[in-house]
């Protein structure tokens, strides 16, 4: 049975549009490129995120914590990827990587959430009562990383009740491997998972 997304509790999540992942020159760029490109995520999310408006639908943006020098100062646990991410200064605050793509990024009417410290977009944030205030029952996740950032945000928005759907073809990982984990793991907690195409046609006035 086809998920119907009302406008008035759906929401967009887009998740770390920076320009570190989503801008050539951008510090993380060239490595997600070749999965993005797999996928074509970039066409895709220029397809998916004017629909989303022209319906209606809320978009939230899910930002990663912008690195700053002061960085996990005397922090008992400090994990991998946070080290390695703030030796590269990725998504550095006041500096260009740190910025969100001009084209996928906020625009005026947009609710841009809290900032997450490692990756899961609910924890330590704003994110559950900014949709809870805004009536959101329903959530479409699209951008970085599949298996990473917007995978462990779609699986908590499940445990706090949303349904969740995931776009396969608007996303990308590290690495082809990143991308079979989330396919994978999709079926844990995912309520459905559509191409941007199929979206498309389930949207309010959308092409059938």
């Amino acid at each position: 049975m086809n998920t119907t997304y009302d406008t008035s509790t759906t929401a967009l999540l887009i998740v770390d549009p920076y320009n570190d992942f989503m801008s050539e020159g951008g510090k993380l760029y060239d490595v997600t490129k070749p999965q993005a490109d797999s996928v074509n995520f970039y066409e895709n999310m220029r397809a998916l995120i004017p629909a989303i408006r022209a319906a209606g639908i809320q978009v939230f943006i899910v930002p990663h914590h912008r690195s700053r020098l002061t960085d996990f100062d005397h922090w008992l646990h400090v994990n991998p990827v946070q080290a390695e991410t703030k030796a590269k200064s990725c998504f550095e605050d006041g500096a260009w990587g740190g910025e969100f793509h001009p084209e996928f990024g906020p625009k005026p009417g947009d609710v841009v959430v809290l900032e997450h410290w490692a990756q899961n977009g609910f924890a330590n944030t704003d994110l559950d009562a900014q949709l809870k205030q805004h009536g959101v029952k329903k959530l479409i996740f699209v951008g970085f990383i599949a298996n990473s950032c917007v995978e462990a945000t779609a699986r908590m928005g499940m445990e706090l009740g949303y349904h969740v759907t995931l776009i396969n073809d608007a996303t990308a990982a590290f690495n082809p491997e990143g991308m079979v984990a989330a396919e994978v793991n999709a079926k844990l907690f995912a309520h459905a998972v559509h191409s941007t195409n199929d979206l498309l046609k389930l949207l309010p006035g959308g092409k059938k």
